[in-house]
């Protein structure tokens, strides 16, 4: 957005959108007050495809904000958030002559970075540092098709979107201001059905992520152990990798799966300081996401990461006054939107 025009401000909700999932949220703007929040399943299969995408995103929405919202939602004016796999985020470092024509040297940067015609998709960018010779500039993209059927579903049900970001960039508002997100951070969110992972270095650097999430480890610990799904999700989230009778057994089920999302941030973590030259000491990995609520995750990724991490625990941010406050296995999983509703006024007018 560039212009305000007969725009009137109304309070920020926070909506993000996954493959199996919506979460809304509302703080008071100025304040932490939690006004109103909710979730909703959504069906992975439905969400691959782009008109089952907008139908089903309309049916479920519709009931979201009609029949499961805790408390209120203030207006009807959303930032909406996207799983990170469905965008293109890259840090550009171009010359301070292509200052003059940014966006014609971003569209011919992209064209080498991204598997999608430029024409399919929606570009956007930030310059986010530079010297005499030199500009640095984030890149995200998201393809049209998507952004537009997201919308449709919006506009037909009585919202106003009035931004739409990768999930890891909300999350990255929510660590800068509450996880000393001032350090170069790896940030590792870990979804349902995959992970997302990001340098955060001032601004976002680099992404990337895994098609491994938590119920890829439910299900590793539901084959080792020979139990029941919802018994394997309940060692997962309540036993985990704590000292215990079963801490031998559930590590060895968790091995394999933590393995393949530790060596895909090893990855990006190598793009950030090799490829793009970076010489900031990364200086703490931070976990979050509903998969992280496994207790000793911390513990178990500083050992093999060779880094100090730790689940992110944000909630100072927030405050439910009267409201039912989200349960213990529910707050990790609304870390995104919270990022989302925290969204400052000047971010949409730059």
């Amino acid at each position: 957005m560039s212009a305000r025009l007969f725009f009137k401000n109304k309070p920020i909700v926070g909506l993000e959108i996954s493959q199996t999932s919506a979460k809304v949220i509302a703080i008071t703007p100025g304040s932490r007050l939690v006004t109103g929040y909710g979730a909703i399943d959504l069906n992975p299969s439905k969400m691959l495809n782009i008109n089952d995408m907008g139908i089903h995103l309309k049916t479920q929405l519709r009931e979201l904000f009609t029949k499961n919202i805790v408390g209120h939602m203030p207006s009807s004016h959303v930032a909406i958030s996207v799983a990170t796999s469905r965008t293109f985020t890259r840090s550009l470092t171009l010359p301070r002559s292509a200052e003059g024509n940014l966006l014609e040297a971003i569209e011919l940067e992209a064209e080498q970075y991204i598997p999608v015609s430029v024409s399919e998709l929606y570009l956007d960018h930030e310059v986010i540092g530079g010297n005499k010779d030199e500009i640095e500039v984030l890149l995200s993209a998201v393809p049209r098709l998507y952004v537009d059927a997201l919308i449709d579903v919006c506009n037909e049900i009585g919202l106003q979107p009035l931004l739409l970001e990768p999930s890891i960039a909300s999350v990255a508002r929510l660590i800068r201001r509450a996880e000393e997100g001032t350090l170069a951070t790896v940030i590792l969110d870990i979804g349902a059905e995959g992970s997302d992972i990001a340098v955060l270095d001032k601004s976002i650097r680099v992404t990337g992520g895994i098609d491994v999430g938590g119920h890829a480890m439910t299900e590793a610990i539901m084959k080792k152990l020979k139990v029941t799904h919802e018994a394997a999700h309940m060692l997962r989230t309540h036993n985990g990798l704590s000292v215990g009778p079963k801490q031998a057994a559930i590590r060895a089920a968790l091995d394999p799966v933590f393995g393949k999302i530790i060596d895909e941030t090893k990855k990006v973590m190598r793009y950030y300081t090799e490829r793009l030259g970076q010489e900031t000491k990364l200086e703490q990995l931070v976990i979050v996401g509903g998969g992280s609520n496994i207790p000793g995750i911390g513990d178990y990724f500083t050992e093999n990461m060779i880094m100090p991490a730790r689940s992110a625990s944000p909630w100072q941010v927030v405050e439910f006054g009267k409201l039912a406050p989200l349960s213990k296995q529910m707050k990790p999983r609304f870390i995104t939107a919270i990022g989302l509703a925290l969204v400052d006024d000047k971010e949409l007018w730059k």
